[in-house]
């Protein structure tokens, strides 16, 4: 049976989609460097030269940006990022910014250095405050990593007065965070507000009695996958492992 021009054009198209992703503009800054360097290498010697092509390839799709489909309900709060659940259970948010000494249920995302690095945010609000903190680049799957290394804290107004914060951490690889996101921004849900350079964590602290609807080594989608539900009476989700 001939397939239609149309219907091939079609296949042709969903291959590109899938392998093709859109880039962040940060990638501008290292994509072109990383294939310089690997036009070199190939002069040197040639299986140097793969080796350059295969970094390059990687980092193209570090900085990747695809789209989401970001759920519309209210009082959905999705992941910040890719990655896995590392850790859940209680912790203070940073003390920058202002959120007071009790701890508040926390869901850490953490991301391999092969997971796409756009930050999104896990609710729709206004933001009251953005604090950076230097420090150290232990490994972000540490609990102490939430206290030691250098990070960037937002918090975000719900409309009915509560905040919850979200915390990009940096990692081990991890170098360089970036956050547009200004105080008095209004964010949607799932919008961008940043990115963490080369593999890192992102925290996000829950109003008080809300209950996660994820799990220890759940894999998350950023912008997509629910992490809590807000507003409404739902148990802490119950998994099995199969």
């Amino acid at each position: 049976m001939l397939r239609r021009p149309q219907d091939c054009r079609r296949r042709v198209m969903k291959m590109t989609e899938t392998f093709l992703k859109p880039m962040h503009p940060e990638g501008w800054k290292f994509v072109p460097v990383f294939a310089a360097v690997t036009l070199v290498l190939f002069l040197i010697w040639q299986p140097l030269g793969w080796i350059g092509l295969g970094l390059t390839v990687w980092c193209y799709y570090f900085f990747r940006d695809p789209k989401r489909a970001v759920p519309q309900n209210r009082g959905l709060l999705v992941s910040p990022a890719d990655g896995v659940v590392s850790l859940i259970g209680p912790a203070v948010p940073p003390p920058e910014l202002g959120l007071g000494p009790q701890p508040l249920l926390r869901v850490s995302v953490f991301m391999s250095v092969f997971n796409c690095h756009v930050n999104r945010a896990p609710i729709a609000g206004e933001v009251t405050a953005v604090a950076y903190r230097p420090g150290k680049f232990l490994n972000a799957s540490l609990d102490k990593a939430s206290e030691d290394n250098e990070r960037n804290a937002l918090a975000i107004r719900l409309d009915d007065g509560r905040q919850i914060a979200v915390v990009q951490i940096a990692g081990l690889v991890a170098r360089r965070i970036v956050c547009w996101t200004k105080p008095g921004q209004t964010l949607r849900t799932g919008e961008r507000f940043g990115l963490i350079r080369f593999g890192s964590r992102l925290d996000v602290y829950l109003p008080e009695g809300v209950q996660p609807q994820v799990a220890l080594g759940q894999t998350m989608v950023g912008g997509e996958t629910v992490i809590a539900l807000i507003g409404q009476e739902a148990p802490a989700r119950s998994v099995r492992i199969d």
